[in-house]
C-alpha cells in the first residue's frame, strides 16, 4: 500500500496484514491515507487524510466483511467468503480481474479459477506483490492453500520454479493430512500458517531466521520447530514472526531479527492477550482490560502514546496503530506521512499523542463503527448500520 515510487519509506518493506473482525447487517467502508495505485479503492489515486467510502461493483452485497489485508499496493477485502481487491493489477497480486475493470480505483471481486470459485475463502494474506488465500475444501475444513502474484523470494510457496501468477495456485501437499489452517498472517516477503494441531510453517524470505531454522529463503511450507506450546495466533513485522499460545498462560516468541530489539525487550509472557498485532518493527499486545502493550520501533511514535484510554479493538499497520475506543472513538498515531492517521501531523508523525480520526456519535441512530483496518500508511473504518 504504497502511493507511489517516490514513498521511499513504504517500498522499503511491508508490513500490511490488517485486523479481521466479523461484521454483520449492512456495513460501509471508509478509508485514508496512501493511495497512488488505488488501493483505498474511493475512485481515484490521490492520497486523503479525510475518511472518504470505498466503492465497490454495483452487484456486490457488502453485509460481512471479515478481514482486510494489504500489500505493497493492493488491498483485499474479505466479504462473506468471497474475495474484492483494489490496487496495482499488474504483479497479479490482484488475481485474474480482466485489465478494463481495475482502472478505476474501486474494489472488484477477484476472479479464481473456474474449480476454486464455489469454495469458500476463509483466510488471506498479502506480501509486497502477492496475495494468499486459505479456501475450504469439500468438507469444509480450511485445507486449501493457494497464491498469486509475484514472489522473488519465495513467497508463493510454489518451489523455486513458480514465482509468478495471476492464477491462484494451489500449494501442493499442505498443509499435511488431517489439519487445516487456522491463522494466516504475511509481511513484506515471508507467510505464516498456524495449523490446527498448533504447529506452525513458513515460506519466503527467512534470511533473519523470521521463520525457523536454518535462515535461509524458503520455497515451499516448511514447520518451525523448537516451540515449547501449542501456537494459536500469528502476526508477522518486516523480518520478524511473533507467535502467539493460548491467553491463560500467555506463552509467546518472537522470531527473527532483534532489530529494535523486539525480541530482547519482549515480556516473559503476556497471559491474558485479547488481541495482537505488529508494525514493520514494534509489537502490540491488547489486553483484556483494554490497555495496549508494546514495545519494539517507537522513531514515528509508534507505541503505545502515554494516557491512552482502554481499547476494546486494535488494528496495526506498516508503522502506525489504530484503536477503538469503547465510545466508539478511533484514535489513530505513529507514522501519518500520508493521512493515514488524519490531516494533523507533525513532521509527518503523530507522536507521543493520537488524532482521533472516526467517532460514532457522529454517526446515524443505529449506526456504529464495527471495526477498524490498518496497512501500509493506510486506515479503514467498518461501520455497521
Amino acid at each position: 500500500m504504497t502511493t507511489d515510487n517516490s514513498n521511499s519509506h513504504s517500498r522499503k518493506n511491508n508490513k500490511c496484514a490488517l485486523k479481521k473482525h466479523e461484521f454483520t447487517k449492512m456495513s460501509v467502508i471508509y478509508a485514508i491515507g496512501s493511495n497512488g495505485s488505488g488501493q483505498l479503492g474511493i475512485g481515484h489515486k490521490e492520497d486523503v487524510s479525510v475518511p472518504k467510502q470505498v466503492l465497490f461493483d454495483p452487484e456486490a452485497n457488502i453485509n460481512r466483511v471479515t478481514q482486510v489485508r494489504a500489500g505493497g499496493n493492493h488491498t483485499l477485502l474479505l466479504v462473506s467468503g468471497n474475495l474484492y481487491c483494489s490496487g496495482d493489477y499488474t504483479t497479479g497480486a490482484c488475481g485474474l480481474l480482466p485489465k478494463e475493470q481495475v482502472l478505476d480505483a474501486h474494489f472488484h471481486r477477484v476472479r479464481l479459477d473456474t474449480e476454486e470459485t464455489k469454495h469458500e475463502v476463509v483466510f488471506c494474506a498479502a506480501t509486497w506483490e502477492a496475495s494468499i488465500i486459505v479456501q475450504r475444501d469439500g468438507d469444509g475444513r480450511a485445507t486449501k492453500v493457494s497464491s498469486f502474484g509475484i514472489g522473488n523470494k519465495g513467497e508463493l510457496g510454489q518451489g523455486e520454479l513458480l514465482f509468478r501468477s495471476s492464477k491462484a495456485q494451489l500449494i501442493k501437499d499442505f498443509p499435511p493430512e488431517g489439519l487445516e489452517v487456522v491463522d494466516l498472517a504475511a509481511s513484506v516477503s515471508h507467510v505464516v500458517a498456524v495449523l490446527s494441531n498448533g504447529d506452525v510453517y513458513g515460506w519466503g524470505s527467512g534470511r533473519k531466521g523470521q521463520i525457523g531454522q536454518p535462515e535461509s529463503v524458503i520455497y515451499i511450507p516448511r514447520k518451525i520447530t523448537g516451540l515449547d506450546f501449542k501456537a494459536i495466533r500469528a502476526v508477522c513485522g518486516r523480518e520478524f514472526t511473533y507467535l502467539l499460545g493460548e491467553p491463560e498462560a500467555g506463552k509467546h516468541v518472537v522470531l527473527g531479527s532483534d532489530k529494535w530489539s523486539v525480541r530482547s525487550t519482549a515480556p516473559q509472557t503476556v497471559p491474558g492477550w485479547k488481541d495482537v498485532g505488529a508494525t514493520w518493527g514494534s509489537i502490540f499486545v491488547l489486553q483484556q482490560d483494554g490497555e495496549l502493550l508494546s514495545w519494539g520501533r517507537d522513531d514515528h511514535g509508534q507505541l503505545t502514546p502515554p494516557g491512552l484510554q482502554p481499547l476494546s479493538q486494535i488494528s496495526i499497520g506498516s508503522e502506525h496503530a489504530l484503536g477503538l475506543t469503547n465510545d466508539g472513538k478511533v484514535h489513530a498515531w505513529g507514522w501519518g506521512e500520508h493521512g493515514n492517521c488524519g490531516p494533523s501531523t507533525t513532521n509527518g508523525d503523530v507522536k507521543g499523542k493520537w488524532n482521533t480520526i472516526a467517532s460514532s456519535q457522529y454517526l446515524p441512530p443505529g449506526s456504529k463503527i464495527s471495526s477498524i483496518g490498518a496497512g501500509c500508511a493506510t486506515s479503514w473504518v467498518c461501520i455497521s448500520t
